[in-house]
């Protein structure tokens, strides 16, 4: 049985290197257990873009490019301070270039702070860091060449110090244009992946899927997280509008009550390969912008948001866990929890407040009266297929009902019934 997935939050634009301690607070007090460790915070991406040029104010971070052995120093206070809190840093964000920087001086430098990033993951007990794929001033026709050559490079010490290495699906910058680069094809990363592992010998190389990538670039998401399978140990959940580089919560970017990411063939996809592994939340462009008086609300809404992608995502694996089920509901959801799964995980029967439906058969299942419930074996799950999930949920507890109470959605299914049943319809659609 796959573990559950991982929950996590970024800590960009929440958390001040400087005095961590109330951001730390405020993600734990919103009941998130763990952050993405992003160690490019330490290293500022305007620090290497202008470094290149001939004059320029030096920025927090340049000594720390300079000498990337003193990277470690830098994180203590952090990595204290979560120590202290109980928070945990499952991933870590390796040092990278901004997306418009042409410099290739840069590379050798990149390649000695993932090497300390390696070794600072592996005393703080993180297990994945994220190392993007090298771009500055390598032609198209050389990049697998460098990429392999920096990644077997650091197989090494990933190795040694337990950590695996994760690859990310990147844009490229054309004249200020986002388009598809690096990995931004599932089937090329998953390549990678099985190429850079075969020639390390050990399962040591992962891959983490960057949500807003993947919709900067028009990408079926679907498509993407079936290519690479288990391969993917990582997901970045962020939103944007399709065009311009933000990270924002999770459905706050809309157009016209429309949602500008694909949010459905995202969840399909993870719900088809099974994901369990680290879910990550980025709202630094939506955190940035909220009064830190504000903050610890957003954070618990973020929270939410983060639970209910879990939610979605291991519906399935909820089905499973129970040998009976029955279902509260018949209508819609009740009918599209037939299409998809009746046959797999087949219902004792479904039952409902409305007493005209009692003793009729909807979707093939017997309508029976809620009191019937309190005769069910205790191991029995009540599945709750109606959009009025509190307010069911707390009949049930004022019925006295011990059985588990779960609820189910139909807002991801596989398929649809496109066509909603009104409610003097419900009984005779499915008869």
């Amino acid at each position: 049985m796959k573990p559950s997935m991982n929950i996590m939050l970024y800590s960009t634009g929440i958390i001040d290197i400087k005095h961590p301690s109330q951001g730390i607070m405020d993600i734990a007090g919103a009941g998130f257990t763990d952050m993405v460790l992003d160690i490019s915070l330490y290293c500022n991406q305007l620090t290497f873009r202008d470094m290149g040029k001939k004059s320029h104010r030096c920025r927090p971070g340049m000594q720390i490019i300079d000498h990337p052995e003193t990277l470690s120093g830098y994180l203590k206070p952090l990595l204290d301070q979560c120590t202290r809190s109980n928070m945990q840093h499952s991933v870590a964000i390796a040092p990278y270039l901004g997306r418009d920087t042409n410099h290739r001086d840069f590379n050798n430098t990149l390649r000695q702070l993932a090497e300390e990033s390696v070794k600072i993951c592996g005393k703080a007990g993180c297990k994945y860091l994220i190392v993007k794929p090298l771009f500055a001033g390598i032609a198209d026709t050389e990049l697998w060449k460098a990429n392999r050559e920096l990644y077997l490079h650091l197989a090494s010490y990933a190795i040694e110090y337990d950590v695996m290495l994760l690859l990310e699906n990147q844009c490229k910058d054309i004249n200020g244009h986002l388009v598809r680069g690096i990995c931004s094809d599932g089937q090329t990363a998953a390549e990678w992946v099985d190429s850079l592992n075969e020639e390390a010998g050990e399962q040591c190389f992962g891959f983490c899927m960057d949500v807003g990538v993947c919709n900067l670039c028009g990408q079926n998401m679907y498509d993407f997280s079936m290519a690479l399978g288990d391969r993917l140990k990582a997901v970045v959940l962020r939103d944007c509008d399709g065009d311009r580089e933000n990270a924002l919560m999770p459905f706050t970017c809309v157009d016209q009550g429309q949602s500008q990411t694909d949010w459905l063939n995202l969840i399909r996809g993870l719900r088809q390969i099974e994901f369990s592994g680290n879910l990550m939340l980025n709202l630094a462009d939506t955190a940035a912008t909220i009064s830190p008086i504000l903050r610890p609300g957003l954070l618990q809404m973020a929270k939410s948001i983060a639970d209910y992608f879990k939610w979605q995502i291991e519906i399935e694996g909820l089905l499973k866990k129970y040998q009976s089920r029955v279902l509260f509901g018949a209508g819609n959801m009740c009918r599209n929890y037939m299409k998809c799964y009746g046959e797999q995980y087949p219902p004792l029967y479904t039952c409902d407040n409305n007493n005209s439906l009692w003793g009729t058969n909807f979707c093939g299942l017997e309508v029976k009266p809620p009191e019937n419930l309190k005769q069910l074996p205790e191991d029995c799950a009540i599945f709750i297929c109606n959009i009025y999930y509190r307010e069911i949920k707390q009949q049930l507890d004022n019925m006295g009902i011990n059985n588990p109470i779960a609820y189910f959605n139909d807002e991801y299914m596989p398929t649809f019934y496109f066509d909603r049943l009104e409610d003097k319809e419900e009984t005779s659609c499915c008869r």
